[in-house]
């Protein structure tokens, strides 16, 4: 991963619902458009995206300050930003 700071996309989490085994690639740069998820928009940057795969059906809240801990899944970092 680079050494810069990854791009706040938002300040506030993303709610995805996602079904038992799904799998999905998180925005680990900030950049994509298609927030919380790549869209290729790391290229070139150090950055990459980081696969998901939900372990049960439910709501998930992805993080989209990018700064979280728990990452993918926002653990209230946002609100110190």
């Amino acid at each position: 991963m680079s050494d810069a700071e990854p791009v706040v996309a938002a300040t506030a989490p993303m709610a995805v619902e996602l079904k038992e085994g799904e799998s999905v690639w998180w925005c680990a740069c900030g950049r994509s458009k298609s927030q919380p998820f790549c869209d290729g928009s790391h290229a070139g940057t150090g950055f990459s995206p980081q696969e998901f795969v939900a372990t049960r059906s439910r709501t998930y809240y992805f993080c989209c300050c990018k700064r979280t801990g728990k990452s993918p899944i926002c653990d209230g970092t946002h609100n110190r930003i």
